[in-house]
């Protein structure tokens, strides 16, 4: 796993958990010779995680729409900032660049961003894993969400086997490692129409 995605607030959170989180996070990815694609800002979560690569001697690329750099919240220090047209170029060329997605806690565009990348590997459109690090059970009720969803007939077991749950990185980057994607067959059972 050379490349991994990390989706997360521009905000710092309520609680200090979530920032020591996303530096503990950018501390391993650097351990494990992980380079880090992101949103591309300064600030926040996403500003701590570049940060913390950066300083730690790891890569980061960042993908920022250009209204959004406009806006001063691009982050200049690090290894490539990449400017793209729109927040779908983004997520796009973020998809393309990395080999997973984690999603650290965050707000809409977080749960946006999941929940897209996951949609895509239920469609087949990758094979790459993708998981939620559920710090200070932040996920839990995104989650119970996605298991009432399967409960009641709205998404595969084998699709809601795509989410990844862990609440320790290093074992979120095994999962990671050891994940296998779902063999897609057709959407519909042979016997509906």
């Amino acid at each position: 796993m050379k490349r991994i995605c990390v989706f997360c607030s521009s905000n710092n959170g309520a609680d200090p958990i979530y920032l020591e989180t996303a530096k503990k996070l950018g501390v391993f990815l650097v351990k494990e010779k992980i380079e880090l694609v992101y949103g591309g800002g300064r600030v926040g979560l996403m500003g701590k995680i570049a940060d913390t690569v950066m300083e730690n001697g790891g890569k980061v690329i960042g993908v920022i729409p250009e209204a959004l750099a406009e806006k001063e919240v691009a982050h200049e220090g690090l290894t490539e900032l990449k400017v793209v047209s729109s927040m779908h170029e983004r997520k796009a060329l973020m998809a393309e660049l990395s080999d997973g997605f984690i999603a650290l806690p965050g707000g809409f565009g977080t749960f946006e961003e999941l929940c897209e990348i996951i949609t895509w590997a239920q469609l087949g459109f990758h094979d790459k894993p993708c998981g939620f690090l559920n710090i200070n059970s932040y996920y839990e009720p995104l989650i119970e969400l996605f298991d009432k969803a399967t409960n009641e007939g709205f998404v595969r077991q084998e699709h809601r086997n795509i989410v990844l749950i862990q609440e320790d990185i290093q074992k979120m980057i095994e999962a990671m490692r050891e994940y296998k994607p779902p063999i897609l067959e057709k959407w519909l059972d042979k016997d509906e129409t």
